[in-house]
Order: C-alpha cells, then sequence, then structure tokens
C-alpha cells in the first residue's frame, strides 16, 4: 500500500482539503484500498480542530465531505511511515526538513511544483480565497493521481 501525507501550517484547510479531493479520485477510480491518504500539521495550534468551516464548505461545493477529521501535528515517524509527502509552501517544506532531519529519501514535493509552477499554495487562512486553493489543490492532486503506480 502506497502511503501519501499532505501538510500545511495548521491541518485545517490545505492540506485536508487536498487528502479529501485525492481520496475522493481514488474512489471514484476503484484505487481506494492501494493507497493510504492522510494529513498533517507543521505547527500545532490548530491539533484536534476539524476542517475550517470555509474549507469545508468549498469542499461540498464539489461534493466531497470531510468527516472525522482532526487536525494533527506531523512527528518525525511519518517520514518513515509515508512514501510521498506534499507541502503546501515553502515554509511547510522547510519545517518538515527540519523535523525529519532533511530529505535524505526525495519524499518531500511541494504541490505546485507537482503541476510544473515552483510557488506556494496561497494560505486561505489568510487570503480568504479558497476558491483559488481549491484550484491549486485540484491541479495538485490530479497531478498525483495522473503519477500514481498502477498494480
Amino acid at each position: 500500500m502506497k502511503k501519501i501525507l499532505f501538510v500545511c501550517h495548521g491541518n485545517i484547510c490545505r492540506s485536508p482539503m487536498a487528502e479529501f479531493i485525492l481520496k475522493k479520485m481514488l474512489r471514484q477510480a476503484g484505487r481506494e484500498e492501494e493507497f493510504h491518504v492522510a494529513s498533517a500539521a507543521t505547527h500545532d495550534e490548530e491539533i484536534g480542530n476539524p476542517v475550517y468551516p470555509m474549507a469545508r464548505q468549498e469542499l461540498a461545493k464539489h461534493g466531497i465531505g470531510c468527516p472525522g477529521h482532526q487536525a494533527r501535528q506531523i512527528t518525525p515517524d511519518d517520514y518513515a511511515n509515508f512514501d510521498f509527502i506534499v507541502g503546501m509552501d515553502e515554509a511547510n517544506m522547510q519545517d518538515m526538513k527540519l523535523m525529519f532531519g532533511g530529505d535524505p529519501d526525495g519524499k518531500l514535493h511541494l504541490m505546485m511544483d507537482l503541476v510544473g509552477e515552483h510557488r506556494d499554495v496561497a494560505d486561505p487562512w489568510f487570503t480568504r480565497n479558497f476558491t483559488a486553493a481549491w484550484r491549486d489543490i485540484f491541479a495538485g492532486c490530479t497531478a498525483i493521481f495522473n503519477q500514481l503506480p498502477t498494480k
């Protein structure tokens, strides 16, 4: 089973959006049993909180629910336990490298690099533009989905 982890600052907006978008793509393709998809935060201020209401509303516009999500912080073990780890912005990437002691196995990826654009997914917590975040995250998840190995 391939394991994919999405990471953002608080694990209440961007990374859970990515988690639930990719889970829906996998479910629709009948491949959800082949992958474990999760999300986490680089910081601890939102630990235990659900998906932020505006992010939840944006997901709902696209027929995606996010039941049971509770924000959690990354741990050093996540590097060993996941095969592919995707950060939403450069700050996330730096925080993960500090937590994981670098990226010796090349598991860390910036979301928008996956679509050929070296830039951050804008944080909708600050921009309030959840639709723009959706577009970026959906594009990144589509790129990941299209590159997934087949059985």
